[in-house]
């Protein structure tokens, strides 16, 4: 449930940070979700009271925070030239494939069902991904190469937060977080990028970071619960939550091999957690 839960709140966060994009700066709206989710990271580990942890916690944040924005970034600019239904979906197959294959490969062995689910799940990204050839709108390939870095770096994110120590409590997201800030900050003011007079997408970009945050930390948790190659798996699906805001609120089209990607989705969604 945590990890479905974060597949919905990514979902939700990746459709508000990726209108943002279409009317403000890519850098922009990244350091105000950014600022966001530092302020709240933050908040949360005061409230929780965690104490610092030990040095490869530290590493393994760090790296998770680095990885975070690459995808991050990459999301937002593939997504402000592209069209949602399919730059998510492409995303999340290749940042399902990473962690379970990583999980695989350090001795996890999920149920026959959870595999199967597996499967299903990466058929299902696929085909709403377009990998049929038939979309609504074809996509470049600079569009579908950004897709694919964001994908590797959510990848890694989901790797790295399940590496850090179940004693690290709330420290992996406040660190990754302040790894990466500085990042954002510095290229915007390399590249003297505006940070002002951006509108209603600040707004948007506030909420995308709100919203990240809290998906991060149910990840967090859930990861510490379950098999990596599960939950990943299971975060992995919040394709289904941005397609579905980007058809209802902003009329993109959904061809019939993609209605049955979001059919086989919801069931690899009840394999996984059945088999977990």
């Amino acid at each position: 449930m945590l990890a479905l839960f974060s597949a919905i709140v990514y979902g939700t966060s990746d459709y508000a940070g990726g209108r943002a994009t279409r009317s403000a700066p890519l850098l922009t709206v990244t350091m105000y979700a950014q600022a966001t989710t530092v302020s709240l990271s933050v908040a949360l580990l005061a409230i929780a009271g965690d104490p610092f942890p030990p040095g490869s916690d530290v590493a393994w944040s760090a790296a998770a925070g680095l990885a975070s924005l690459t995808g991050i970034v990459s999301f937002y600019e593939a997504l402000s030239k592209g069209e949602m239904t399919v730059v998510a979906p492409i995303t999340a197959v290749v940042s399902a494939v990473v962690p379970v294959a990583v999980g695989v490969a350090t001795g996890e062995r999920p149920s026959a069902l959870a595999m199967i689910g597996v499967a299903l799940a990466l058929v299902a990204v696929a085909l709403i991904s377009g990998v049929t050839g038939r979309t609504a709108r074809p996509s470049s390939p600079r569009i579908l190469s950004l897709a694919l870095v964001a994908g590797i770096g959510f990848g890694l994110l989901f790797v790295f937060l399940d590496r850090t120590s179940d004693d690290s409590g709330f420290w992996p997201l406040c660190i990754g977080q302040l790894t990466s800030f500085p990042v954002v900050i510095a290229l915007i003011a390399a590249r003297r990028v505006p940070i002002r007079g951006i509108g209603g997408a600040g707004g948007l970009a506030v909420a995308a970071g709100a919203l990240a945050i809290s998906a991060n930390a149910s990840y967090l948790l859930a990861t510490r619960e379950g098999l990596l190659s599960l939950v990943a798996v299971i975060a992995s699906m919040y394709p289904a939550t941005t397609v579905a805001l980007a058809t209802t609120l902003d009329h993109e089209r959904l061809t019939r091999p993609q209605l049955v990607g979001l059919g086989m989705a919801v069931s690899a969604v009840a394999m996984v957690s059945a088999g977990a």
